[in-house]
């Protein structure tokens, strides 16, 4: 077994402690309680991305005929089997936009900017939040609960008995898997919105010729754009699947604990997703 997995329970078990301590009896005590407890969070957190990684570089293209197919299937939960929901999602939120900004931009006679209010909102922010929260709602969650499973029944202990690395055989491919997935869905989501976009503006007789909207697609997009698209969607991948597997992996638990560890998995992930996209917001404004 690794040595870097070999600390996981240790630094699971205080903060499984300060989680089940009772409420203190001051508000001072409270809020220390609260600040302390998400810095062994973040502490965790760190070491478990840190062990993470230094898996994926020192076993890169180790057992390969295993992880290979590990990652291929993950891709797939993550990205193949989410399409239609993400396709649905594409169709509603191209529709929103549209119908909140078609009439404000009639009546200010400025139909010109219809694409670029398409790119800033679906392109730039909406489009890779959506597409994250829908992975993090279904894959996400599975992943904290079948890791969290696995690691009450022993199955977990199971794999180091058979001096298989755990990180390497259940986190990484669930980290490249849905690093790729997100990054996918994000691509088909955009194009569904602003094809639908198109559509809906047509419906509502704005005058705009396709030739003109698409322009203006091109126009409003930038290199910028792409790359902080891959970039962000793969962060927001890396984020969900490493606190998932984390929430599910580095603390031991009991079966009746796993649900508790999904809430804090998915509360955790929403936040850091948020932090990262206000992060990249930032730098928008800047570049």
């Amino acid at each position: 077994m690794e040595q870097g997995t070999a600390n996981l329970p240790e630094l699971s078990q205080r903060r499984t402690v300060l989680w089940r301590a009772p409420m203190p009896p001051s508000f001072a005590s409270f809020i220390g309680r609260k600040l302390l407890r998400f810095i062994v969070t973040v502490q965790g957190l760190g070491a478990f991305a840190l062990i993470t990684l230094g898996v994926m570089v020192t076993k890169f293209g180790a057992a390969s005929r295993v992880i290979h197919p590990l990652v291929r299937a993950h891709l797939s939960r993550s990205g193949v089997r989410l399409l239609p929901m993400v396709m649905f999602v594409s169709v509603a939120l191209g529709l929103v936009v549209i119908g909140q900004t078609v009439s404000l931009l009639q009546r200010a006679n400025t139909t010109q900017f219809l694409g670029t209010v398409m790119v800033t909102v679906v392109v730039r922010e909406l489009g890779p939040l959506l597409t994250a929260l829908i992975v993090l709602s279904r894959t996400g969650t599975a992943n904290v609960i079948e890791l969290g499973t696995a690691r009450a029944l022993g199955e977990v202990e199971g794999l180091e008995a058979l001096g298989i690395d755990p990180v390497h055989y259940l986190v990484v491919p669930r980290v490249i898997g849905m690093a790729l997935g997100i990054f996918s869905l994000t691509v088909y989501l955009i194009l569904g919105a602003l094809l639908s976009g198109y559509l809906w503006a047509f419906l509502q007789d704005v005058p705009l010729r396709p030739g003109d909207y698409f322009a203006q697609l091109a126009h409003s997009l930038r290199a910028l754009d792409f790359i902080a698209l891959a970039l962000k969607t793969s962060l927001f991948g890396i984020i969900i699947a490493t606190v998932t597997c984390y929430h599910g992996l580095a603390q031991p638990l009991r079966l009746e604990e796993v649900s508790g560890a999904t809430i804090r998995a998915v509360g955790q992930s929403v936040i850091l997703c948020m932090l990262l996209d206000a992060l990249f917001i930032v730098v928008y404004l800047v570049a």
